[in-house]
């Protein structure tokens, strides 16, 4: 074990649903249980399109990961809420680029932590955090080490946002990025999306059954205006904060009658001085 990882005590509970493995589920993975794929059908039920928002919040992280390591030279992610491995990991999208990119994944769900580090233990770029990723603290003397901070970091909080509950201290969602930034070198990045809606029944609707199979370990869904407080105070690169589709797409995005008008993941990247 080494960066810092602490050993693993906390058993995977297999009866309340996860939130990592309904993603899984809507991405059409292997790694859920009934539960998950119960509540994958309750979600379907009020926004349809939920499957449609996940694959292409996944497509959204490859593509920026991508992009933030071909051209904008960045060798070194901090990916916070990391979810169970799939396809073209963080690591494995920045790696095709440059080799040496290094890659922290955080997250404090059992079944991730312990597939994370099966899967990766082999790649001495890679170190998996079992913590809260509103920790700040503690992620950070758990990467310091790990990191060079002296050049830029790539702060990543795709689809996790929502996740946390609203708090109304440091502890709050816009609070949490706006200090990960402010720990960050200069010249380094943040991305973050999350998942809006313009209408209230949805919100509302979407929000109280994710507090509901969760045990009430969820945050709720926002409003395009509550995404843009992450980033106050940091330079947005263009195309500034859009629906993931439309983040530098490589190729045409789909035609807006043909877009989720439930739900959609809205959010960007932008640079920290």
């Amino acid at each position: 074990m080494a960066h810092g990882e602490k050993s693993q005590s906390r058993s995977i509970d297999m009866n309340t649903p996860s939130v990592a493995r309904m993603y899984d589920c809507l991405l059409g993975g292997s790694e859920n249980f009934q539960p998950d794929r119960d509540a994958c059908v309750k979600l379907l039920e009020i926004a349809p399109t939920s499957q449609q928002l996940a694959r292409a919040n996944r497509a959204f992280l490859r593509r920026v990961v991508r992009i933030l390591a071909e051209g904008f030279g960045v060798a070194q992610f901090l990916d916070h809420g990391s979810g169970l491995p799939t396809r073209d990991n963080v690591h494995e999208v920045a790696q095709r680029v440059d080799p040496n990119a290094k890659v922290a994944y955080i997250d404090n769900d059992p079944m991730v932590v312990a597939h994370a580090r099966t899967t990766m233990r082999d790649n001495s770029n890679v170190m998996v955090v079992d913590r809260d990723v509103r920790d700040t603290a503690e992620i950070l003397e758990a990467t310091a080490d790990f990191f060079d901070w002296t050049q830029p970091i790539a702060a990543l909080f795709v689809s996790v946002l929502d996740c946390l509950r609203d708090t109304g201290d440091d502890r709050d969602p816009a609070a949490l990025v706006k200090r990960v930034a402010t720990s960050l070198p200069a010249g380094s990045y943040v991305v973050a999306c999350q998942l809006v809606s313009d209408d209230a029944v949805v919100r509302e609707k979407v929000t109280a059954l994710m507090a509901e199979v969760t045990n009430n370990s969820w945050g709720r869904v926002r409003q395009s205006h509550e995404v843009r407080r992450y980033f106050e105070g940091m330079e947005v690169e263009p195309p500034g904060l859009v629906d993931v589709v439309d983040w530098r797409p490589d190729t045409p995005p789909p035609p807006l009658n043909l877009r989720p008008k439930d739900c959609v993941e809205w959010g960007g990247v932008a640079r920290v001085s």
